[in-house]
């Protein structure tokens, strides 16, 4: 079996033949390095190729690499006496032994051309990743084919270097005391309340409950002094040690020699064969930047740092891991009940996921008083259903209300008794305490944005990150490669421009001539020099204008796409009632509108559920057209399209019911059809509000249950049982001769994390569930809470057992998601506003209480809200062909139209009028109602909260302290230096050193040695050498005698 010289190296401590087993699979071979970060590519198995005597190169040989700290550069002598002159070999390092393990000429290759550039790519790579400072051990195993790991560690200098640029905050030595108050009621309150907690508090080893706080500085390695700095193996934890190599990783550079590249392609010998190819080398030396790119282009296949360990506690351990803690503690089912340690969930996974978890519990949290408000308003309705008046009224048979047909010709004529089920479930969600609740929860939103601005500032003071700048961000790979395209777009033109103006120009040929392959080579790299301009160019709108028109374009129709399944589901409701009512099945005719409701919603449910699906893929590609720069652009358009997409499909059909459901049907003998055949539906006899509860509860309920049961926990495990049954079978073969499985491949069989975007977008989607029409359905509340505690715990499980370890990454905020919410937070007050005016009959019953009734009560309500119509004046085939209740003449309908007897017969009546003008005044009164009391929410809670304004003041007193104290102990030991130094050179005339003699550095003389001492054995390591250079810039001799004056000592200084 042949290896490549570079990819299958052992390494080895002490002597190749003895290698040493790292500890739980978390360090290299010596056992002591840690693995910061793993690189994984594959090796496809290939059929035996015979290459080509010259271009081929030896691949039977193993390198034995010993990872010490690797030089810069090697001698080139002895790089080309081992190397032999080959292309592409990877240059050696000291403590690097090659074992010849065949014939290097004539041999079989089993790599392909494009695997060969591949692994040259990478021996490049990880060269340069070597010159940033990181040390590299590659897999032991030597198979041909199948997923190899590349594990790299940083040492001490590169965490301090790399720390110190990204600015990472750490702790230092000075700690204050947090205060407390220790006599009062608010400290025994404190106590109380602290006792009460414990129960649901995790339990997290080496919590920080303690009333001490370090105080944290920016790393910097000029003041290691200020730093607890009692390990340097533990000193920076794996995440943020883990963050350091993924920026290194990020922006190495990767780029072929162009000397060599020359050479290949002048071998080609076609001058069209070598400008084409000069044109995608070109494209392939400017593309590969990065680690993003190169995954993106095949050469890794991923990248992530390791896990701490397996979750699983086997046996008495005794101190845990934070991987097995978080899974005790946060990841099952069974500590729904306890707080989300949400500092170690930081520490683990970074500020980003601490961040949304964080939000997450915020936000169930604040549920719970929104739940219990929406249980009493909804036991309130229950509680008087019995006593409410409208209801009775619909219920009694002896007031003999006979209702207008349904549909045209089929249906007969009916009692309004007959909908009395209706009129009572309507009660439970129709009353006046919906109006309060509707209010409640629009202050509601207002108070959980302003509690988790609070909370946000107290993690991001607690978590170091006040006062932190945003981190650069390198171009995406796409971005690179459309402007590189550009470059070239730009340079063909020039060309073209050059050749013309040759063409124009008589031809000049002057002696020594070049031509052949010289004159291609020549022409190449003059290209190549060309190829990278002096100023770089940035993409403009003009580049990006087919995208933008290839947006907008594909968000309209997805909107019409959205707007058509809507409509396609009213078409089936309507087809469906006229066919069950023509049914001669009394039975079937009673329970049409419960069995059309239901069976449309399930329907919209699907198709929302599908539709999802293909919008996320959709927002994905026109994301991708429109180039973004960086990662935070793309993901933030992402987040806009996707949302401003699942938002109008979550909701179109809701809006549907709620706003234009049986406003358009018309009246009796004067019907809006659809096709010229089909009436338009109208509402129940109870309103349309029953209605929109029922599709708003079957939506956020089976979205919920369906997106968390199937597509959180189904997909994924079916995804990883089919992963299994494909690699059971090579794994059979080859678990005999493997050792067991290391920790870099149980991370590499996890699925990779893919960000936190559909986490956000699910539960923003609920938000608008609870917010928007919680009008119509005051137990949303409840249900979400329920959700939450669920999503929790599945998140966290997801997190710790199911994915591999994403990188942690700073963030001082949860971004573009507050936007949104607090966008929806106002948004919810207007519809509200509409639901309770509109779609309610709160209105109508206000008005007609105190402005049309006789007795000042509820009584006579319904047949107020009930017109005449006179059944001869249907129009021709439209009235019922047979009617079980008798001749009728006059039928009533839902409605405020004149009688048929009145001068102005079906034209809307003064009442109608007049609830229209209560309903527009309710929307503006409500609106602005409660935009002041939202107002008001946010002026008496501040954002920052009180302590951490005291405790940021406090820290920053004390930081300046520090340092000025740090300066003074600097300027006390300068003062003492020269002191030290003047009283040596008085007393130089009593002591002289015998010359010759060798003088004691720090002793007798604190200069450097001179050119009189160089030989004299003065070239050791010298003490306190930087009271010389002080000394130097004194201005004076320091051997002059003092007079005494401080002042001119100061001024020396």
């Amino acid at each position: 079996m042949q290896t490549s010289p570079s990819e299958d190296k052992i390494p080895v401590v002490g002597s190749p033949s003895s290698p040493q087993v790292s500890e739980e699979g978390h360090c290299f071979t010596d056992g002591r390095r840690k693995v910061d970060y793993v690189l994984v590519y594959h090796k496809r198995r290939h059929s035996s190729i015979r290459s080509a005597p010259s271009t081929s190169i030896s691949h039977d040989r193993l390198s034995i690499v010993s990872n010490g700290n690797f030089p810069p550069a090697v001698e080139p002598d002895a790089g080309a006496g081992r190397d032999g002159g080959l292309p592409g070999a990877e240059a050696l390092s000291d403590g690097e032994v090659f074992m010849e393990l065949g014939v290097a000429g004539g041999g079989t290759d089993l790599t392909e051309p494009g695997d060969h550039e591949m692994r040259l790519i990478r021996e490049e790579f990880e060269a340069n990743l070597r010159e940033a400072g990181l040390e590299i051990e590659r897999d032991r195993e030597l198979k041909n084919h199948g997923p190899s790991f590349t594990r790299l560690h940083a040492p001490w200098p590169v965490l301090c270097r790399e720390a110190e640029f990204l600015k990472i905050k750490v702790p230092t030595k000075t700690s204050y005391d947090l205060k407390e108050e220790r006599s009062g009621f608010g400290s025994s309150m404190s106590t109380v309340w602290r006792k009460m907690n414990q129960p649901f508090q995790p339990k997290v080893p080496h919590q920080d409950h303690e009333s001490t706080r370090f105080l944290s500085h920016c790393f910097s390695r000029d003041k290691l002094h200020l730093y607890n700095i009692t390990s340097k193996d533990t000193f920076f934890d794996n995440a943020t040690r883990g963050r350091i190599v993924y920026e290194i990783l990020r922006r190495t550079v990767c780029v072929r020699s162009c000397q060599t590249i020359v050479s290949t392609i002048c071998q080609l010998g076609s001058p069209a064969a070598a400008e084409g190819l000069s044109q995608r080398v070109l494209r392939e030396l400017q593309g590969k930047k990065g680690i993003s790119t190169l995954i993106a282009k095949g050469v890794y296949d991923s990248a992530f740092p390791l896990h701490d360990g397996d979750y699983k506690v086997i046996g008495h351990v005794e101190e845990k891991s934070d991987r097995q803690v978080l899974h005790e503690e946060w990841a099952r089912y069974s500590a729904f009940y306890k707080y989300q340690p949400i500092d170690l969930v930081r520490k683990y996974f970074g500020e980003k996921i601490g961040l949304y978890f964080a939000w997450l519990g915020v936000y169930t949290q604040l549920l719970i008083p929104a739940s219990i408000v929406g249980i009493i308003v909804f036991g309130y309705g229950v509680a008087t259903v019995d006593t409410n008046i409208p209801s009775q009224e619909m219920c009694d048979e002896s007031l003999n209300f006979t209702m207008c047909p349904l549909c045209d010709g089929a249906c007969d004529f009916w009692h309004l008794s007959t909908a009395c089920g209706t009129a009572r479930a309507s009660h439970l969600f129709d009353n006046p305490a919906t109006v309060f609740f509707a209010i409640f929860m629009s202050l509601w939103a207002v108070l959980f944005l302003e509690q988790w601005k609070r909370r946000q500032i107290s993690l991001s003071f607690s978590w170091d990150l006040t006062g932190v700048e945003e981190d650069e961000e390198h171009p995406r790979p796409r971005y690179e490669t459309i402007l590189l395209q550009k470059r070239q777009r730009t340079q063909k033109k020039l060309q073209k421009q050059k050749k013309k103006k040759k063409k124009s120009e008589p031809e000049k040929q002057e002696d020594g001539a070049v031509t052949g392959k010289d004159r291609w080579r020549q022409k190449l790299l003059s290209a190549m020099a060309a190829g990278i301009p002096a100023v770089i160019e940035k993409l403009t709108w003009k580049d990006r204008l087919p995208g933008y028109f290839i947006n907008v374009s594909s968000i309209l129709f997805m909107f019409c796409l959205t707007f058509s399944a809507v409509f396609g589901v009213i078409i089936y409701r309507i087809t469906v009632s006229a066919l069950m009512a023509m049914s001669p099945d009394p039975e079937t005719k009673s329970n049409v509108r419960v069995t059309v409701t239901a069976t449309a919603v399930i329907i919209n449910l699907v198709v929302i559920l599908i539709l999802d699906e293909i919008y996320g893929a959709v927002a994905l590609w026109l994301t991708e057209l429109e180039i973004p720069k960086t990662e935070t652009h793309f993901e933030e358009r992402l987040i806009l399209k996707a949302f401003l997409l699942k938002f109008m499909n979550a909701y179109a059909p809701i809006f549907y019911v709620a706003f234009f459901k049986g406003r358009f049907a018309g009246r009796p003998g004067n019907y809006v059809y659809v096709f010229n055949d089909y009436r338009m539906e109208e509402c129940a006899p109870g309103g349309c509000l029953i209605e929109l509860c029922i599709q708003l509860s079957i939506i956020m309920l089976g979205k919920q249950l369906i997106q968390n049961n199937i597509f959180e926990i189904g997909i994924p495990k079916l995804k990883k049982l089919v992963r299994a049954i494909k690699d059971k079978g090579s794994a059979e073969k080859e678990r005999e001769d493997e050792r067991p499985p290391q920790q870099w491949n149980l991370d590499h069989a996890l699925a990779p994390f893919e960000g936190l975007t559909p986490e956000y977008m699910e539960m923003i989607i609920q938000f608008g569930f609870v917010s928007l029409f919680v009008a119509s359905f005051p137990l949303a509340p409840l249900f979400a809470l329920l959700n939450n505690v669920i999503e929790i715990r599945l998140d966290a499980k997801k997190f710790v057992t199911e994915l591999r370890r994403p990188v942690a990454v700073r963030a001082k905020d949860i971004g573009i998601w507050y936007n949104i919410l607090s966008g929806m937070g106002k948004f919810s007050v207007i519809i509200n506003a509409f639901v309770i005016s509109f779609t309610s009959d709160f209105i109508p019953r206000l008005v007609y209480q105190y402005t049309f009734s006789q007795t000042g009560t509820m009584h006579g309500f319904i047949d107020h809200t009930l017109s005449h119509f006179n059944v001869s004046n249907f129009k021709a085939g439209t009235a019922p062909l047979s009617s079980a209740l008798g001749e009728i003449i006059v039928c009533r309908y839902k409605d405020y139209r004149e009688p048929p007897w009145s001068v102005d017969a079906y034209t809307f009546s003064k009442q109608y009028w007049c609830v229209l003008a209560a309903r527009l005044a309710f929307v503006i009164l409500f609106q602005n109602l409660v935009m002041f009391l939202s107002l008001v929410v946010a002026w008496i809670i501040p954002d920052i909260p009180k302590t951490i304004v005291e405790r940021l003041k406090r820290e920053k007193k004390l930081l300046v302290d520090v340092f000025l104290r740090e300066e003074k102990e600097k300027f006390q030991l300068i003062q003492s230096l020269f002191s030290k130094d003047a009283t040596l050179n008085r007393g130089s005339h009593v002591f002289q050193p015998v010359q010759g003699a060798p003088i004691i550095p720090g002793r007798y003389s604190t200069l450097p040695p001179g050119p009189t001492q160089a030989g004299d054995g003065g070239g050791g390591p010298r003490a306190r050498c930087r009271a010389a250079s002080f000394s130097q810039f004194s201005m004076k001799d320091p051997s002059l005698p003092k007079n005494g004056n401080e002042n001119s000592k100061h001024t020396a200084v």
